[in-house]
């Protein structure tokens, strides 16, 4: 069935784009050859991933940079990654609702994937979703995750360029800055600029970025945005297309593309030989085993030791 989903999506049919993602998102079999197809015809797209903490209006700026790439002449795609569950399996949808006016047109496909516990929020699944979008003839797919923990450095590795959103109130938290926010994002931009502290937070983290950017890397630019208004738009997606050219054009854009590729392979990698070692037996030894603990002992690490040393 995969494989006579292909024409479908070559063809940009949103009912068999809909389905493959189904199936990948269900993990349910998927023959290799099915990829391969897709991987042909998806290499032409840009992949730009938008993170931040809760609150700071990811999916409202989301919305409004959709309607700004369709003006453009330009068709588009959104992977949105919700925390999900562990208990529930439910997905937090926010107000990705409002995205629902774009149901009937095909030059727009949006599709909302849980997290299904893994916090880092861009798994191997939303990026062969985005790998299907690629292959429709999405010009720009738009990865929208959880900025939680792990979710930023998910999300670089699966895009071209990385954006990051911060809101006024971020700026204490700037100055705390994990260094490997400032290395993972592209561009930086502070929403809801029309609350006190904006002009303050932009100036911090400028000065911020210009004394901490690596003389190999290019200096993240930070742009304002009302994304409720609509407010700075425009501005924000001509800065995107300057910096992917400016990264072309030093070829950081292709270095990126085969450290996501490296990165692709390495976890397919691992997953196999993962999948090879734990087989049905032996989780359910596993299980049996820790079972047994009725108590409190020794420190996890040793108590571990000891019991496989039993087996």
């Amino acid at each position: 069935m995969p494989q006579s989903l292909i024409p479908g999506i070559l063809s940009n049919d949103t009912g068999s784009i809909s389905r493959a993602i189904t199936l990948i998102e269900n993990d349910l079999p998927i023959p290799d050859s099915f990829f391969s197809d897709l991987h042909g015809n998806s290499s032409h797209s840009i992949r730009i991933g938008i993170t931040g903490p809760p609150g700071a209006g990811k999916s409202t700026l989301t919305n409004e940079l959709i309607e700004t790439i369709l003006s453009n002449n330009k068709t588009v795609g959104v992977i949105a990654v919700d925390p999900t569950s562990p208990f529930t399996g439910g997905a937090l949808l926010g107000d990705r609702v409002r995205m629902n006016k774009y149901i009937w047109d095909n030059r727009v496909f949006i599709r909302s994937m849980g997290s299904h516990g893994d916090l880092g929020g861009l798994a191997r699944k939303a990026q062969e979703a985005g790998d299907v979008l690629a292959a429709s003839g999405k010009d720009i797919i738009l990865f929208e995750t959880v900025g939680v923990g792990q979710g930023e450095h998910d999300v670089a590795k699966a895009a071209d360029l990385t954006i990051v959103i911060l809101v006024p109130e971020s700026g204490d938290e700037i100055q705390l800055m994990k260094a490997g926010l400032i290395e993972i994002a592209d561009l930086f931009v502070i929403n809801k600029s029309d609350r006190d502290g904006a002009n303050r937070i932009s100036s911090l983290l400028k000065n911020i970025l210009h004394n901490f950017t690596s003389r190999d890397k290019i200096e993240p630019p930070v742009f304002n945005t009302i994304a409720s208004r609509g407010e700075g738009i425009v501005e924000l997606f001509i800065g995107i297309q300057d910096h992917l050219k400016l990264m072309s054009d030093k070829g950081l854009l292709n270095d990126r593309r085969l450290m996501r590729y490296r990165s692709r392979v390495s976890d397919l990698i691992r997953e196999c030989l993962e999948k090879e070692f734990w087989t049905e037996e032996k989780i359910s030894l596993l299980n049996k085993t820790t079972e047994t603990l009725n108590s409190i002992q020794s420190a996890p690490v040793i108590m571990a030791q000891e019991m496989m040393a039993k087996q």
